[in-house]
């Protein structure tokens, strides 16, 4: 099984940069899309053509044009929006999705934004989705999060760690949730796998970053320690352009 996480930083922009012909050609089982900014009654029927040979499923967020995931099946499986939490739930953030052996969360995680405003919502958020994962841990259930988690972990996952320390995305705090994640069951998938690699999954649009390869490591696999048995690879396509973001895919046994 391919599960490709993307966030497309606008699902129109990227459809009409040609993203989604990458998407076709590489044909994963599993799509899940952030920050789609648009309800799918805002596509042209060409646009919505596109997907063809998928089931959908969209939660957008109820302020218009702003966050909003989306999830692609080429096989269909029970799906709902949410957490089930009101205060995040309106900013259309998670897609939940019920496979035989694990349950998938797509979701777009809140950015803390430049002037930290947002730092505690989002920190609430990582807290809410963590006493969720527990339970599903606690029951035996295995999970895969994926998607843009917004923030880089360690000094390794993004390119200029030592100017980026008071940045929303490499705070002390925010990475600390991150940690708290590995120590309740979970692994980096692509770290676990690539300790040592340097590579990145967004770029700012400013001072020709993705040219000079100035990133973070933003979009993440976290899955369950007793699924990571069956993860064959986590690819990072990061000559795949059509968004500030890359696409990252995950294949399972």
């Amino acid at each position: 099984m391919k599960i490709t996480t993307w966030n497309v930083n606008g699902l129109r922009a990227m459809l009409n940069k040609n993203g989604w012909e990458w998407v076709r050609e590489y044909s994963p089982d599993v799509v899940c899309l952030q920050e789609i900014k648009a309800r799918p009654e805002q596509l042209t029927e060409a646009q919505l053509a596109l997907f063809e040979g998928y089931t959908s499923y969209w939660n957008p967020a109820e302020r218009p044009g702003y966050s909003g995931v989306a999830l692609f099946l080429k096989s269909d499986a029970p799906s709902k929006n949410g957490l089930g939490i009101d205060r995040f739930d309106g900013e259309g953030r998670v897609i939940q999705t019920a496979f035989d052996d694990f349950t998938l969360f797509n979701i777009y995680f809140p950015n803390g934004s430049r002037d930290h405003s947002r730092v505690p919502f989002k920190l609430d958020f990582y807290a809410a989705l963590l006493e969720i994962c527990d339970q599903m841990h606690a029951r035996g259930e295995k999970v895969v999060i994926c998607g843009d988690i917004n923030t880089a972990h360690e000094e390794i996952d993004l390119k200029n760690h030592k100017t980026n320390h008071n940045t929303t995305g490499f705070l002390p705090e925010e990475r600390a949730w991150i940690t708290k994640y590995l120590d309740n069951g979970f692994v980096d998938a692509f770290r676990a796998r690539y300790p040592d690699k340097e590579q990145y999954t967004w770029w700012s649009y400013m001072g020709n970053a993705r040219a000079n390869n100035v990133g973070w490591r933003l979009d993440y696999f976290m899955v369950s320690e007793d699924l990571m048995p069956r993860v064959a690879d986590v690819i990072i396509h990061d000559e795949v352009r059509g968004s500030d973001h890359c696409p990252v895919t995950m294949i399972l046994k």
